[in-house]
């Protein structure tokens, strides 16, 4: 077990935000993992064949140490920002900096491409961002707007129920590995034992659908540190596009059917009326009986109302 020094006075700094960066290196850790149930074969099918023309990332990202280097995960200064503002924080990094995390990857023998930081730090850092661009729209881009949701929709339960019960339900239950016993959070990992200092650093929570079963933690990053778990529901993620089923459709409608199916993952009324092809009064009464009967419960995300189906809703579309 790790315990991360973080006491009572630290929630007074503790915020959420949702990295497209976090999203894409946790994505190429699902990869590294080899299948999963939680994750789509399909995906990981597509992403691994484009995998060979991005020879940089693929060595940096895919070392035999299984590393990856901070600088690409830099902490959100803002709750939600864009891909474009993450990667002109990477081109800012240090050139001395970037070669060190990435040689950490490899031992004495490295390819070209890792060596290329050595001898070429900015021209290597140039082609490595092209290519997480170029990764970005495979793996990431298909996904974007329910790993969004799904993230939203977490963080407003959570400050909701902050605000309902205590600063310390941000906290609770925030994954099985994941306890905090009011001076330090802790990281129950079986193989390992350690200390971490808080050093004065504000937390900031990432919930990171591709983090899947796992709890990431940055520590080291000049712009902060950082925890990355997975929201509620983000093996939904997956299933946001399958079909509903025969007896599903026989028993609600099939309109009301594709409604519920589609609540796999967090959405508006607007979202639902888009892709189903309803008017918004049409969508809006399909979505206030199926909250009725409590297979969806709504949250409210800044100026948007999501829907997500609830535990009943998941059970009855099996």
């Amino acid at each position: 077990m790790i315990a991360w020094e973080f006491g009572a006075a630290d929630l007074a700094g503790l915020r959420f935000a949702h990295s497209p960066m976090a999203e894409l290196v946790a994505s190429v850790f699902a990869l590294r993992a080899g299948p999963a149930p939680w994750i789509r074969p399909g995906w990981r099918a597509r992403v691994s064949t484009a995998l060979g023309g991005w020879p940089t990332l693929r060595a940096v990202l895919f070392g035999p140490r299984g590393y990856a280097p901070d600088f690409l995960t830099p902490v959100p200064s803002v709750a939600r920002p864009r891909l474009a503002d993450e990667l002109a924080v990477l081109a800012a990094t240090p050139a001395d900096r970037v070669a060190e995390q990435v040689r950490a990857g490899w031992g004495a023998v490295a390819p070209a491409e890792v060596e290329r930081f050595v001898t070429d730090p900015r021209g290597a850092l140039a082609a490595l961002i092209t290519e997480i661009r170029a990764y970005h729209q495979v793996a990431i881009v298909p996904l974007w707007p329910r790993l969004r949701a799904v993230a939203d929709a977490e963080i407003a339960a959570r400050v909701r129920a902050a605000a309902e019960r205590s600063p310390r339900a941000l906290l609770d239950g925030l994954h099985p590995r994941l306890d905090w016993d009011g001076s330090a959070l802790l990281l129950k990992y079986p193989d390992k034992t350690d200390e971490w200092p808080g050093e004065g650093q504000d937390l900031t929570l990432l919930p990171t659908g591709f983090a899947g079963p796992q709890v990431y933690a940055l520590t080291g990053s000049p712009t902060g540190r950082s925890l990355w778990y997975a929201p509620r529901g983000y093996g939904n993620i997956w299933d946001a596009e399958r079909e509903p089923d025969a007896a599903l459709s026989a028993l609600l409608g099939p309109t009301r059917a594709a409604v519920l199916t589609l609540l796999a993952a967090p959405a508006s009324t607007g979202d639902i009326a888009d892709r189903l092809g309803l008017a918004a009064a049409t969508a809006s009464h399909h979505l206030t009986t199926l909250r009725d009967t409590g297979l969806v419960a709504a949250e409210r995300s800044g100026r948007r109302l999501l829907y997500q189906r609830t535990h009943l809703g998941d059970q009855l579309t099996g």
